[in-house]
């Protein structure tokens, strides 16, 4: 994988949990499809909680965020809630505060903290 590269893996657990591990970039230019598609199948999959682990995100802009605030939409019709996991690069964190968007959002810490929300 190189840096300016996504990569998403897909973990379900037993107890209803969807993990998303976000590695990389994600931007315009590396295209945020593989996160939409997992991210509108675990919508839509019947389960209690999706975390979308974004501690292994090294860059993120505006298309992150449009796909990001499109899934938080599609999980709050699904009542299914989505969490965002870190810790979060500083620029990426940048991103919500600088966009307002931080309190559209539930946040975790770690992916562990996340399962308890």
């Amino acid at each position: 994988m190189t840096a300016d590269e996504l990569h998403v893996v897909v973990e379900a657990t037993d107890d209803g949990v969807v993990l998303i591990r976000v590695r990389g970039t994600l931007d315009g230019w590396s295209g945020p499809s593989g996160l939409v598609e997992a991210l509108d199948e675990a919508a839509g999959s019947g389960g209690r909680l999706t975390v979308a682990d974004l501690s292994g995100l090294e860059f993120a802009d505006s298309a992150a965020l449009h796909a990001l605030l499109n899934a938080q939409h599609r999980h709050a019709e699904a009542g299914v809630p989505l969490v965002l996991a870190g810790p979060l690069g500083t620029g990426v964190r940048r991103l919500f505060e600088v966009s307002g968007t931080s309190g559209v959002f539930t946040f975790a810490d770690t992916v562990d903290a996340a399962l308890t929300c």
